[in-house]
């Protein structure tokens, strides 16, 4: 299951890595600036849906089960991938180009949209409760697997081709290595068991006139948590394109940024799930954030004025750990906090809401801020003032760890009827 959120996200994040060069294919213009605008808003587009497969995907997932809402969302990614990779540039279909892969987004989004809520209550109900975090780490793990992949994938082709053979089909090799292994992701998911519990009228199962009331709160702070999280992990995307169009470095050095962010995260994700587990949700993802919140500047401040392949990817490092370490206690706080009849589509809307926000537009926002005050450091700014946003609704976020809300917990019960209480 996890093997197919991993290349979900790289045929997602696949686009972000290759902006520059997807804007001179599709949004070809005098102005470099312009055209990786017209990109990123394009990549922004795929954001717009992502609430709508969300609800629809996500719903699906309570009602109908985990498993047929997963492999959904896996084929529609497969099929917008495939179309990506083999649209025409605007040089030879005109204005039909960026339509087409406006369109593609669109889907993509979408699929994505509908991925996480139930693929992440798919894990918290196959996990033993007390190893519920180190399970849900896998769901960030592997997203950072992907941003792995896809950066060694980048710096592969940014050493083998010319900077005119990137731009022409370079990009789409990138693309197509993700469609390749879509039918053996589809295969791996239709294996799989069922993890979803009919739902009673208890815990916010159908018998409830207003089920999602009780967790209003629950979602208030999730959607602020995941707000926070989402800007700072696209601007950690974001650094291989800020690497190349803003501090003009190499492209190959552009992307083995990337490829730090995506090894940090695969690395510390689930030391974050295994802490969490052992210390509670709260601590873990409360105190790196603090932590975060004092290297922000000095990171960037490096990066931007030395501009050298040391700063560069040392800054990514630290800016990459602090939060690959709090993601999954995040993640794992507000599905303990969710009962199973909802958790699915309640989660992923909550998700779909606050990436759609702020991920689809964190990387427009932060080069139009570059372009237009000629400050390297606005992303650093932009970071800021997330992570003081997060720090304040983890605050006030309650405790979710089994072991730690009742000490008596033994660890034996399974999740399904024994689901742990919502706020009250």
């Amino acid at each position: 299951m996890v093997i197919g959120n991993a290349l979900q996200f790289y045929d997602f994040l696949t686009y972000a890595f290759f902006a520059v060069q997807i804007g001179r294919t599709f949004f070809p213009s005098h102005d470099a600036a312009s055209s990786l605008l017209a990109s990123l808003a394009t990549f922004g587009a795929g954001f717009a849906t992502r609430p709508l497969g969300g609800i629809f995907i996500g719903r699906m997932g309570d009602r109908v089960g985990r498993k047929p809402a997963m492999v959904l969302s896996f084929a529609l990614m497969g099929a917008a991938i495939v179309g990506m990779a083999l649209t025409p540039s605007y040089r030879a279909i005109g204005v039909a180009a960026p339509i087409l892969v406006i369109g593609f987004r669109l889907l993509q989004g979408f699929a994505l949209g509908g991925e996480v809520g139930p693929s992440t209550a798919y894990l918290i109900e196959a996990a033993p409760p007390l190893k519920r975090g180190l399970y849900v780490s896998l769901q960030y793990m592997t997203q950072d697997a992907a941003v792995l992949v896809a950066g060694l994938v980048g710096v592969a082709l940014a050493n083998l081709l010319s900077g005119p053979d990137l731009d022409a089909w370079g990009w789409r090799v990138a693309f197509l290595i993700g469609a390749v292994i879509v039918p053996f992701g589809l295969l791996l998911r239709r294996g799989l068991p069922e993890t979803l519990v009919p739902a009673s009228g208890a815990d916010g199962g159908p018998g409830q006139r207003n089920p999602l009331r009780p967790y209003l709160r629950v979602a208030a702070l999730g959607l602020v948590m995941l707000g926070s999280g989402t800007i700072v992990g696209y601007l950690q995307s974001y650094m291989t394109t800020y690497a190349g169009a803003t501090l003009h470095m190499r492209a190959n050095l552009a992307f083995a940024a990337t490829v730090v962010v995506g090894l940090c995260g695969v690395i510390f994700d689930p030391i974050g799930g295994w802490l969490s587990d052992r210390f509670g949700r709260k601590r873990i993802m409360l105190a790196p954030w603090v932590l975060l919140l004092f290297l922000v500047f000095p990171s960037f401040w490096a990066i931007s004025h030395y501009r050298t392949g040391l700063a560069l990817l040392a800054g990514c490092a630290i800016l990459t750990i602090p939060g690959s370490i709090s993601s999954s206690s995040v993640l794992v706080a507000i599905t303990e906090s969710l009962p199973p009849a909802i958790r699915s589509g309640a989660l992923a809307t909550i998700y779909a809401l606050a990436i759609s926000a702020f991920g689809g537009t964190t990387q427009f926002i932060v080069t139009w801020l570059i372009a237009t005050t000629g400050d390297p450091l606005a992303p650093a700014w932009y970071m800021g003032v997330a992570v003081i946003a997060g720090v304040v609704a983890m605050v006030a976020m309650r405790e979710t760890a089994p072991g730690l809300i009742d000490p008596s917990f033994d660890g034996l019960a399974r999740d399904g009827p024994n689901v742990l209480p919502g706020p009250t």
